[in-house]
């Protein structure tokens, strides 16, 4: 690991947005200061940090806070350039990685929560609307060992930290991701083969426990 000044990272332990830039900055082996984050009293540091979302994570660099997890793996990806690149050089490539960053962004955390959340015939349109996006996504990986190919890079990034989050969403929501996208299984089985992953990923078991939490905070039965 080389040693990099002045950088820190906001988090919390079971976010997934979070745990896309600890695996980044694992892949890049930049060192870093962790600070765990208190999301019902939220530090200072934080609350001046993101101002405008007042969220977790933000990535510090020599002072200068980067905020929202994809800007700050792209971030990563450009000053520590010269190792592991996240994101492919050609510019199509580029815009399709991107693209599919962006898809399970917008759609894999919001349709996770409603199957914890939600219950009767809400929580069955949930659950067809989060097979649909597995299907998506495994018709978008083919037979490939990464979204990249060969290479693990931005969309891996991206969307292998909600695979912690399976057991949970099958739980809650009685379904198996085996069974309606078992190539998607095989690709998380790769991912958790790196260190950068495997080392960040918390145990599903203790995603489960924190989601009852939530679901008992608030008054979900």
């Amino acid at each position: 690991m080389t040693s990099e000044k002045g950088v820190m990272l906001l988090d919390f332990w079971v976010s997934p947005f979070g745990q896309r830039v600890r695996i980044a900055l694992a892949e890049k082996g930049v060192e870093y200061e962790h600070k765990e984050e208190n999301l019902r009293d939220k530090s200072e540091l934080l609350l001046k940090s993101n101002p405008i979302h007042k969220k977790i994570p933000v990535l510090i660099h020599d002072g200068k806070p980067v905020c929202e997890s994809l800007i700050i793996v792209q971030y990563i990806d450009e000053t520590w350039s010269d190792k592991a690149p996240l994101l492919p050089s050609d510019p199509y490539q580029r815009a399709q990685a991107r693209f599919w960053a962006d898809f399970v962004d917008k759609k894999v955390f919001e349709c996770g929560s409603k199957l914890w959340k939600l219950k009767g015939v809400e929580q069955e349109a949930a659950q067809k609307e989060m097979i649909e996006i597995l299907q998506i996504l495994e018709a978008q990986l083919g037979d490939k060992k990464y979204f990249g190919g060969d290479i693990f890079g931005f969309v891996d990034v991206a969307f292998v930290p909600f695979t912690s989050w399976f057991y949970s969403y099958e739980t809650c929501a009685n379904f198996s991701v085996e069974e309606v996208a078992p190539k998607i299984i095989q690709w998380a089985k790769h991912c958790m083969e790196r260190e950068s992953v495997e080392k960040t990923l918390p145990d599903p078991k203790k995603v489960y426990e924190f989601v009852c939490y939530l679901k008992k905070r608030f008054g979900i039965e």
